[in-house]
C-alpha cells in the first residue's frame, strides 16, 4: 500500500479529513507531530513524535520510522513543518521541494528578495529589529506595513500612516513578540520584522499544486471585504473569483513566476496577492495547503467521483498520481472566518440555529471553547469559528455568509486583571 507522511503542528479537523481521504484513496497515512498525545486511536499508532524546533532529531526519528514502514510522499500542513518536510523528502529520495526553496517560502524577507530578483513587482522593503526606533529610519515612507518575520498569516501585521502610528505599531509588536506563547514557537526570527510599503488594491488567495515546478491552479478566492488596515483580519473567502478571465490568467502567471523565483517544485501551494492600480503584487507563496477548516470550502469533481476533498487530491498527488483530472466543483462556495468582536472570555454563542437556517448555509462551526480568552488581531492566533456556504453564484454565497453572521451574538466577559502581591 502507498504511504504518505503528514507533518502537522495540529491534530484537528484537517488531520481527520486527511484520514478520511486516505481511506477513500487506498493510501496509508503516517503522522509526524509534536502533539502525539492528542491523537485518537488508531492514528496514535501511526504517529512519530517530533519537535519542530529541533529539526535534526525530528529528521532522525522520521528516517528511523521510514526504515520500517516505507514512505512514498510527504505533505506539510502549516508553515512550521515546511522546511522539515523538504529535508525528509530529500533524505528519503521522494518528491519534495528543495530545502533552500522551502526555507525562503516561510521567511517574508527572503520571499521579498527572491521576488525582487526575479523582477516581480514588490513594494520597497527592509528588515529591522523590532526594538529599533523605526520611525527615525530614513528608509521609511508612509503608509507602510510592519510584519514579524517569524509569525504566519496576519498575526502581528499592522499598517502605519505616520511616525506616531509606526511607534504605536512597533510597541504593540514588541509586546506580542515577547509573549511566552509566541516565544515557544522558536522560529529563530523572534525579534526580526519586515517593513514595507503598503500596496493598494484588493486581496486574493490562490490554491493549487505543483508537479515538476508547474502550477496546477485549483481556485482563486476573492476576499470581498477590504483589507486596508490598520490590521488585516481575513473574513470571507469565496470562489469562483469575479475577476475577469484575463486578469485571473495573469494572476496565475505571476504565481508561477513567484514559484520559479523561490525554487519550489512539488506539492501544495497557497499564495496571496493584491491586484491594484500598480498591477499584481505577490504577497506570499506558501508550500502548504490552505489551513484547517477552511479546506472544506474546496470540493472537486472527477470522472469517477463527484465529491472529492482537497485532502484527497493532495494525498493522491503526494503518492505519485496524476491529479490533472480533478477540477474544482462548478458551484460557488465560500467560508467566513468569524471575526472576534472584542477581547475577553467567551461565555456563550447565541443564534447558531438561526444562522444555520439561512439559505445556502451548509454549516456553522464554533471552534472557540467556553471560557477561552479571545483576542483580536494583531495579537490573535485563531478565529471564533467558521461559516460555510455553497450556491449557484459567488455574490449569493457572500450575502448568505453575511446574513448568517448577523444572526450570531456573542457573550464575551471582560477578563479579570490579576494583580501581583508584594
Amino acid at each position: 500500500m502507498r504511504r504518505v507522511l503528514i507533518l502537522s503542528t495540529t491534530t484537528g479537523y484537517q488531520l481527520r479529513s486527511f484520514g478520511d481521504a486516505a481511506v477513500r484513496a487506498g493510501i496509508e497515512l503516517m503522522f509526524a507531530t509534536d502533539r502525539c498525545h492528542q491523537l485518537d486511536d488508531p492514528w496514535r499508532d501511526r504517529a512519530v513524535a517530533v519537535r519542530f524546533h529541533e529539526e535534526d532529531s525530528s529528521l532522525d526519528a522520521i528516517v528511523e520510522a521510514a526504515a520500517v514502514r516505507r514512505i512514498d510522499g510527504v505533505i506539510a500542513v502549516g508553515d512550521r513543518p515546511v522546511v522539515l518536510a523538504a529535508r525528509i523528502a530529500q533524505e528519503l529520495c521522494v518528491a519534495g521541494n528543495p530545502v533552500t526553496a522551502a526555507a525562503a517560502s516561510v521567511n517574508k524577507l527572503l520571499t521579498r528578495r527572491h521576488l525582487a530578483a526575479a523582477d516581480l513587482p514588490v513594494p520597497w522593503f527592509f528588515d529591522a529589529n523590532a526594538r529599533a526606533n523605526l520611525s527615525r529610519d530614513a528608509r521609511v515612507r508612509y503608509p507602510c506595513v510592519v510584519k514579524p518575520l517569524g509569525l504566519s498569516g496576519s498575526r502581528g501585521v499592522m499598517r502605519a500612516n505616520s511616525p506616531s502610528e509606526l511607534n504605536d505599531a512597533t510597541a504593540r509588536l514588541r509586546a506580542l513578540l515577547s509573549r511566552v506563547d509566541v516565544r515557544a514557537i522558536r522560529t529563530g526570527l523572534d525579534d526580526d520584522v519586515l517593513v514595507e510599503g503598503f500596496i493598494e488594491g484588493r486581496e486574493f488567495a490562490i490554491e493549487g499544486v505543483l508537479t515538476d515546478g508547474l502550477l496546477q491552479p485549483f481556485a482563486i478566492f476573492d476576499k470581498p471585504d477590504p483589507l486596508d488596515g490598520p490590521f488585516f483580519e481575513e473574513t470571507i473567502y469565496v470562489a469562483p473569483s469575479l475577476l475577469e478571465e484575463d486578469v485571473q490568467s495573469t494572476v496565475f502567471a505571476h504565481v508561477q513566476r513567484a514559484v520559479d523565483a523561490l525554487g519550489l517544485t512539488t506539492g501544495p501551494v497557497h499564495a496571496e496577492c493584491r491586484v491594484g492600480p500598480e498591477g499584481i503584487h505577490i504577497l506570499e507563496v506558501a508550500a502548504r495547503p490552505i489551513g484547517g477548516l477552511c479546506s472544506k470550502v474546496l470540493r472537486f469533481a472527477s470522472p469517477d467521483s463527484s465529491d472529492v476533498s482537497l485532502e484527497e487530491v493532495l494525498l493522491r498527488h503526494a503518492a505519485g498520481e496524476d491529479v490533472s483530472r480533478f477540477a474544482r466543483a462548478a458551484n460557488a462556495s465560500g467560508v467566513m472566518m468569524i471575526p472576534i468582536p472584542r477581547r475577553g472570555m467567551l461565555k456563550r454563542v447565541h443564534g447558531i440555529e438561526a444562522a444555520a437556517a439561512v439559505d445556502l448555509i451548509e454549516e456553522v462551526r464554533i471552534t472557540a471553547k467556553p471560557d477561552q480568552l479571545l483576542e483580536q488581531l494583531p495579537e490573535a492566533g485563531s478565529y471564533l469559528g467558521f461559516i460555510f456556504a455553497r450556491g449557484a453564484a459567488s455574490r449569493e454565497v457572500v450575502n448568505s455568509l453575511k446574513r448568517a453572521h448577523a444572526c450570531l451574538r456573542f457573550d464575551i466577559a471582560t477578563p479579570i486583571a490579576v494583580g501581583r502581591e508584594d
